[in-house]
């Protein structure tokens, strides 16, 4: 598949994916979503059936990830990460735009909604908390540690409880997941997910105007419960839904379901 790119104003070349199936004659709204850590937008396949009929849909591989190209040292950072979507909005040319984030990409999304306000119609957030700093159930040196020892693949086989009931899902599904997610560069991850680590915009909640949809997992081991209620409490305008029995990586074992999620709230929400 050809993927168009566009060139950051650092020099990087970052891929994207648009689908859009709206009628023509009515200039859609865009809705740009955003992947977890190891993925890429290639995570979001279920998600476009759902959403590309009513919103000009824009997956973007965030650097790093995809077929995006990897950063240097000093190319990589939070704030770098949000410009990166700021410039893509630029690069074509929307104004405003509806933003979804999975995990850390939700992180970005929380970062892209504090700094840049006036850029945003709503923001829809997947098991994500305002940086990975508040987690407290989780080492995430021992994972760094672990991917260095085993590598990707090993690691998230031995961890893929934390993400997924592996009862639930498709027959296939665990493969392909762990397939996408060795495509991924470890000495990428070395980099990202300490820099993940550190981020905590806890104290940013507040300054989150757009309606906001936060869907959290409540069996998730990564993140607890409570942490996600506790950030929901600093968005003024905000709808908590929780999926029952379900680990971490909702957007992945739950597609349809957290697509129409999100679909509903648009509809409901639309400005």
């Amino acid at each position: 598949m050809i993927m168009p790119s566009f060139r950051a104003s650092d020099g990087l070349e970052l891929h994207y994916l648009i689908d859009d199936f709206n009628d023509p004659w009515r200039p859609p709204e865009t809705l740009l979503l955003l992947h977890a850590a190891m993925g890429s937008s290639r995570r979001f396949y279920a998600w476009v059936p759902h959403l590309a009929r009513e919103f000009r849909v824009v997956r973007l591989d965030m650097r790093g990830h995809g077929r995006s190209q990897i950063p240097k040292a000093d190319q990589l950072s939070l704030d770098r990460l949000s410009q990166d979507v700021v410039e893509l909005l630029d690069h074509l040319g929307v104004d405003r735009v509806h933003l979804a984030g999975s995990s850390a990409g939700g992180i970005v999304s929380i970062k892209t909604a504090v700094d840049h306000p006036q850029r945003l119609r709503s923001l829809a957030l997947f098991a994500t908390l305002p940086g990975l700093a508040p987690a407290k159930g989780v080492d995430f040196s021992s994972w760094l540690t672990a991917i260095k020892e085993k590598g990707i693949r090993r690691f998230l086989t031995d961890t893929i409880a934390q993400r997924f009931d592996t009862k639930q899902v498709e027959p296939g599904f665990v493969e392909w997941f762990l397939d996408e997610a060795v495509k991924n560069d470890p000495e990428l991850l070395s980099r990202f997910v300490p820099m993940m680590a550190r981020v905590d915009l806890s104290n940013r909640l507040a300054d989150i105007g757009c309606p906001t949809l936060a869907v959290c997992p409540d069996s998730d081991p990564i993140h607890s419960l409570d942490e996600y209620q506790t950030m929901c409490n600093g968005i003024a305008d905000v709808r908590l839904v929780v999926y029952d029995g379900l680990p971490h990586n909702i957007t992945d074992a739950v597609p349809d379901r957290c697509a129409v999620e999100l679909l509903r709230f648009l509809r409901e929400r639309r400005v």
